[in-house]
């Protein structure tokens, strides 16, 4: 058995230190030896999107990743998008569109929605569509999701208007 290893990394913007051994997923690291079940396993094979995080502000399937390749790195679940104890609007979009059902591929189609909108904050559906297409989801159909993607992005900008005037 290969030696485990501490890797530190800052996750949902703490300082972390963890022992994993140098087999283990990402994954793995978050649900296992941290508690953190909010990032769902799908396929455990990258396809499906259900254990996206942000790691260093892009998307990955953390299923794919090493838990030693996070050495160094920031990186963003689904337990760190609320703030204060409030929804964060891409949440509260998803919620009230009612874009949700099982719940397996949700904190994934947030995270990635999340990464789209602090690279793009005002995507066309075609845009959103195609910055999704890396997550699946067997349940609602697209088209809720999509609309609670541009819906948050609407509530992102107005949320920015407001903070400015």
């Amino acid at each position: 058995m290969a030696k485990k290893r501490v890797v530190a990394a800052t996750i949902n913007g703490k300082q972390v230190e963890y022992l994993c051994e140098p087999r283990q997923t990402l994954l793995e690291v978050l649900r296992d030896n941290l508690d953190m079940t909010g990032t769902k396993e799908g396929c455990a094979n990258g396809n499906c999107g259900a254990c996206t995080v942000l790691l260093d502000g892009r998307p990955v399937v953390s299923c794919l990743v090493l838990a030693m390749e996070a050495e160094g790195a920031s990186i963003e679940t689904i337990e760190g998008v609320a703030k204060c104890g409030s929804l964060d609007p891409i949440q509260s979009a998803f919620l009230e569109g009612a874009a949700l059902q099982c719940g397996i591929c949700t904190p994934g189609f947030i995270m990635s929605t999340k990464a789209l909108l602090d690279e793009n904050p005002n995507p066309t559906e075609q845009e959103a569509r195609f910055y999704l297409a890396g997550n699946l989801c067997r349940c609602t159909g697209y088209d809720k999701i999509v609309r609670a993607v541009l819906d948050s992005a609407q509530r992102r900008l107005a949320a920015q208007a407001e903070v400015k005037s």
